[in-house]
This record gives C-alpha cells, structure tokens and sequence, in this order.
C-alpha cells in the first residue's frame, strides 16, 4: 500500500509541474500520456505486491478514479497553475486517506 502512495504523490507532483512548465500548448496531452503509464504502473506493482484479491480491486478502482479526477481537473485548470497545484495536494490527501484506511 505505501508504494502505492509514493506512487500517487510522485505523479500528481509530475502532473503539476508538467503543466506548470508546458502551459496550454499540448500540456493535455503530456498529461493523458503521463496518467495512463501510470495507472499501468501501479496497477501491475499493486497486483504483483498483494496477496488479498478484494484490496486489489479496491485499489485499483480508486487509483483510477483519482487518476481521472487528477485529469480531469488538470484540463479545466491548465492555466491557473496556483489552483492546479492545491487541487494535486488534495487528491494527494485524498489518497493516503483511502489507502490507509483500506
């Protein structure tokens, strides 16, 4: 579970200062590119590290979910990089709170 945390906090920091750097011209696209690797990623290391098939399904389900909201809210916000950057830091929060709890 904590490396899917680490996981999470890295690419929501990348995401954010992707788009910082990149601005409006083909940051979407980065973006898109950077999440699905991602999902990928934990995706395989969640499965490979857990013996508990129910925790898997939860993770990957919200892994997923937090990867599209990241997305999602990255598109609308891709020139407030202030509120961007907030917005990460939450859906970080968002996710150690899910994580450990689960």
């Amino acid at each position: 579970m904590i490396v899917v945390v680490v996981v999470e906090v890295l690419v929501v920091v990348v995401v954010a200062v992707v788009v910082v750097v990149v601005g409006g011209g083909g940051g979407e696209v980065v973006v898109v590119v950077v999440v699905v690797v991602v999902v990928v990623v934990v995706v395989v290391v969640v499965v490979k590290s857990s013996s508990r098939p129910i925790s898997i399904v939860i993770v990957i389900v919200e892994v997923v979910v937090v990867q599209v909201v990241v997305l999602i809210v990255v598109v609308i916000v891709v020139a407030a990089a202030v509120v961007l950057v907030v917005a990460a830091l939450v859906v970080v929060v968002v996710v150690v709170v899910v994580v450990v709890v689960v």
